[in-house]
């Protein structure tokens, strides 16, 4: 008989296998996972209480239906213009199907702009309509094909010939024009807005068929599964099991939250991330300091804000793992960094967004602790990995008499595989933070330079720590 540890062994690696088999492991890039073009934030009215039930019974989408009506249109339109444009010269609806159909020629007849938008028609709906299925390459080809053919038709129709050239032009550049603006829409509206949607249904906490190890299996960091190993647990045994992850002793529990507050958090989060990238790659950065491990500090002045800092670091540490220690082993940065006294884990959202509080030490006599409540929400950008944040509101942390509450603004962590080099990679923050209360501005400058050089030499150690010990 083999012993439990054998079968556990087995039934890693039969999932690790299985995963990949069935799912990619690529970078959940947010300019890639949604559309080719589209924005990934969804406004949270889209996602309503009846939208998530009729996505949940299998049912259209309102912005798909909306779609293929779009579709239906411009077959309408198509035909609609074509026997306009046929009737103006004066023919009857015989004679003109007689030349147009029968007598059919491309530098005579424009009924073929009819049967491109037909092909169109029959191929859109059947794809996105009926077999519902969620990738541009279908619109893309239709377009493209739609594009090439109208081209065509310019060079090759008799316009020598027409009598009614004005509406002839009209009807092909229409056709031109809602080729494109159906690609458009899909990209920019359709796409986006379900995987919003469906990132909302599989992380509705009352969703049986949310997989709980999603993000072991595209290989990625998870805050469930540092080993997969504990979802095999028995029922009856309490070590490795799933709640330990929130159970020990939290002295902020979790509250349970309305669908429309976490799709408030999970929206803010997106917009967070985006305006974090901006900053981070903004132009404008100036050297403010070096030190010996050419560790380097910059300084950004943005209006109404006042000064944001930056530090750079070269870190022995791969994207994937720095991701793992600073967003989903929050509880532990008290340990390798004196800078934070606490450091908690107030809610989680979803697997890329959460709330957190922080109470930070005082620095050298000069700032007095502050604590901080924060939401987080990472993805990768353009190869890089990016935790962005900023200050937040959460019922579980009242304002405390014992510390001053400071707020930050739009900041990050972002880390970028250095090319070439395994294990390695580039290490940015960028620190947008307002301590509050009346402190000399050359005074704070001085003391936030100093704790991102120190915040960066801590976490170099912790890296050797967490290297020598494995």
């Amino acid at each position: 008989m083999p012993s439990h540890t054998d079968t556990r062994l087995a039934a890693e690696t039969l999932l690790r296998s299985n995963s990949l088999q069935s799912v990619p492991l690529q970078d959940p890039d947010i300019t890639r996972n949604y559309s080719i073009n589209a924005n990934p934030s969804m406004p949270t009215e889209y996602v309503t209480q009846q939208e998530l039930l009729r996505s949940q019974q299998g049912s259209m989408s309102k912005v798909r239906r909306f779609f293929c009506l779009f579709v239906t249109f411009d077959l309408a339109f198509s035909g609609l213009m074509w026997l306009i444009c046929i009737m103006i010269n004066g023919d009857n609806i015989s004679n003109a199907i007689d030349k147009e159909i029968y007598h059919y020629t491309i530098h005579t007849s424009l009924f073929d702009i009819v049967l491109v938008a037909v092909l169109r028609f029959l191929m859109l709906l059947l794809f996105y309509g009926l077999c519902s299925i969620n990738h541009w390459i279908i619109i893309a080809l239709s377009t493209t094909a739609t594009s090439v053919f109208l081209i065509a038709k310019v060079f090759q129709y008799s316009w020598v010939q027409s009598h009614q050239p004005v509406f002839e032009v009209l009807f092909i550049l229409t056709s031109f024009v809602i080729s494109w603006g159906e690609a458009w829409f899909l990209d920019f509206r359709v796409l986006p807005q379900e995987f919003s949607l469906t990132r909302v249904l599989i992380n509705t906490p009352d969703n049986e068929r949310a997989p709980l190890i999603r993000s072991y299996v595209q290989g990625l960091p998870s805050m469930y599964t540092e080993s997969v190993g504990n979802f095999y647990s028995p029922l009856a045994t309490p070590e490795g099991s799933v709640c330990e992850v929130d159970r020990p002793e939290r002295k902020y529990p979790q509250l349970p939250l309305s669908i429309q507050k976490e799709n408030e958090y999970r929206g803010k989060g997106v917009k967070i991330l985006q305006e974090s990238w901006r900053l981070l790659t903004n132009s404008d950065w100036k050297l403010e300091k070096r030190n010996a491990e050419n560790d380097v500090v910059h300084v950004l002045s943005v209006p109404n804000t006042g000064k944001i800092f930056k530090v750079s670091a070269t870190l022995n540490a791969s994207p994937q793992f720095l991701l793992e220690e600073l967003f989903y082993k929050v509880e532990t940065i008290p340990q390798w960094n004196p800078a934070l006294l606490e450091s908690h884990k107030i809610q989680s959202i979803d697997e890329h967004t959460d709330i957190c509080y922080q109470i930070s030490a005082d620095t050298a006599g000069v700032v007095t602790s502050r604590d901080f409540v924060n939401i987080r929400h990472w993805g990768v950008v353009e190869g890089c990995y990016v935790i962005g944040y900023s200050a937040a509101e959460h019922p579980s942390v009242v304002r405390s008499e014992k510390y001053v509450r400071g707020e930050n603004g739009v900041g990050c962590w972002a880390m970028k595989p250095v090319p070439g080099e395994i294990g390695k990679c580039n290490f940015e923050w960028v620190l947008n933070t307002n301590l509050k209360g009346w402190i000399p501005q050359y005074i704070l400058d001085t003391a936030l330079v100093g704790v991102l050089l120190d915040y960066v030499k801590n976490l170099r150690k912790h890296l050797m720590k967490l290297n020598e010990s494995k």
